[in-house]
């Protein structure tokens, strides 16, 4: 008799815990002030994890960061802000008034205005890209930064690794930031050639326990910056791994990358320091009189660029913004190109509005992606937006990894984020926006290329039915991805 009673106990005691816990998380979670479908999607995982739904939400729950913005910096990245506007209005009398209302809401949400380059140059594959970086860097006389999510110790990546240690005994100050999760092969034995040639090397959110009084394992710096001598930059979706090299394996992710020379290079140096800083804990007062060489005068080019920062530093949600905001002033076409398809409610709203007023409205997709949970929750979506109009290609030929977006003649978006709720609200991203047909051309001409090799997607798709409940289950987490 004692025995039963004393299990009747504990189970009553466990029931109450649980319960307390419950509460607790969800009072938590309703006090994060998220958006409700995020929220109701947190608390029902949770009510599904009665022992570890704590721990979960710790590590990987909805947080705002503090990082810095570098005001010096930023007020000498600015000061040729009204000559970069004067450029825009040139475009602009071509294009809708819209654009200068997009440039101010890039402005407003990330802080910084639109600005020019003499040359931006659409880099296609892999070995395109890196081809272009390591010409760059082997060309650099004073400073080489290079910030990446993935940076892997392979074929490539020593490759890289080498040139830089080359570059830092030549007296080339070589700053590398990598991010601790995604780069998380990379080691001391990897990096020791080039620490001991003085280079600086730091590593974005460290993931060791006792770093930080609540783990920020969920927000990574998803961003791929390279800015030599403050005059030519690099941005866009090809890390630093042979994954992403045709010459070195055939199934190498098809992807494109982004060379910018000119003005515009000072707001992708001034992103780097901020992350930078704010991963070592530096002061940025360190840089004396070297701002003068990290942000060189330039002369205001002819195309106009405006550099869009986002992150869980911010609130604005800013590239997220810009997507949306683009896509609502199309009125000719808005091609979206992305390896990951998970959109929120305003975004997927965007698409259909404007296929629905006519708008030449195109999506670009892997057949299959590198997560098949994904995959699934983009397929759930695409009825709904064939119905709407919008035509969908299916990249067949490898995994297509390119984040682009054209609106009509004018606007052209390429950078790190990918169309899905972990790119626009946790992960650190960047994009360039380049206005007027410098980009847009060769990015229409890319999206053709490219959809040569994609399968067109019909409406009603037959399929069994445990795929489709596959599909429909992978919408209900599409706020968690």
């Amino acid at each position: 008799m004692i025995i039963p009673s004393l299990s009747a106990e504990w189970l009553s005691l466990l029931s109450l815990l649980w319960s307390l816990q419950m509460l607790v998380l969800i009072v938590w979670v309703v006090l994060q002030q998220r958006a409700p479908v995020s929220t109701l999607s947190w608390i029902l995982s949770l009510l599904l994890m009665p022992v570890f739904g704590f721990v979960v939400y710790y590590y990987f729950g909805p947080q705002r960061l503090e990082k810095q913005r570098m005001r010096r910096l930023r007020g000498q990245a600015s000061s040729q802000a009204m000559q970069d506007m004067a450029r825009l209005r040139d475009v602009e009398q071509e294009a809708p008034q819209e654009l200068l209302q997009l440039v101010t809401l890039g402005a407003a949400t990330s802080g910084i205005p639109v600005s020019s380059a003499d040359d931006v140059l659409l880099l296609s594959g892999g070995d395109r890209t890196y081809d272009a970086i390591f010409e760059a860097i082997r060309a650099a006389r004073h400073h080489v930064h290079l910030e990446y999510y993935i940076y892997e110790p392979d074929k490539i990546g020593t490759a890289l690794r080498d040139l830089l240690v080359g570059k830092a005994q030549a007296g080339v100050q070589v700053r590398l930031l990598v991010d601790a999760l995604g780069s998380k092969r990379v080691g001391k034995k990897f990096l020791a050639p080039l620490v001991a040639a003085g280079a600086d090397v730091a590593f974005f959110h460290e993931s060791r326990i006792g770093r930080r009084w609540r783990p920020v394992t969920n927000f990574r710096t998803h961003r791929k910056i390279v800015v030599c001598d403050g005059r030519v930059g690099f941005t866009g979706g090809v890390n630093i791994t042979d994954e992403e090299d045709p010459r070195t394996r055939d199934d190498a992710y098809h992807d494109v990358h982004l060379r910018i020379e000119g003005c515009a290079v000072r707001w992708l140096q001034t992103v780097f320091l901020e992350d930078w800083f704010y991963s070592t804990g530096q002061n940025a007062e360190v840089l004396g009189q070297a701002v003068e060489q990290l942000l060189p005068p330039l002369k205001p080019g002819n195309i106009p660029v405006q550099i869009v920062t986002s992150g869980p530093d911010s609130e604005h949600e800013a590239i997220h913004r810009m997507h949306v905001a683009a896509i609502n002033i199309a009125t000719q076409r808005a091609w979206l190109t992305t390896p990951y398809f998970v959109p929120s409610e305003s975004a997927l709203m965007a698409l259909t509005n404007a296929a629905l007023r006519g708008v030449d409205v195109r999506l670009m997709v892997p057949r299959m992606s590198d997560s098949r949970l994904v995959t699934a929750a983009a397929r759930s979506y695409y009825d709904k937006l064939i119905e709407a109009g919008v035509k969908i290609w299916e990249y067949e030929a490898r995994m297509l990894h390119s984040k682009t977006l054209l609106v009509d003649e004018h606007c052209a978006m390429l950078g790190t984020a990918n169309f899905d709720n972990r790119s626009f609200r946790l992960n650190f991203e960047v994009m360039a926006v380049v206005f007027g047909p410098a980009l847009a051309k060769p990015l229409a001409a890319q999206f053709h290329e490219d959809s040569t090799h994609a399968t067109e997607v019909q409406l009603h798709r037959r399929l069994p039915f445990w795929p489709r409940l596959g599909v429909a289950s992978a919408r209900l987490l599409s706020p968690l991805l």
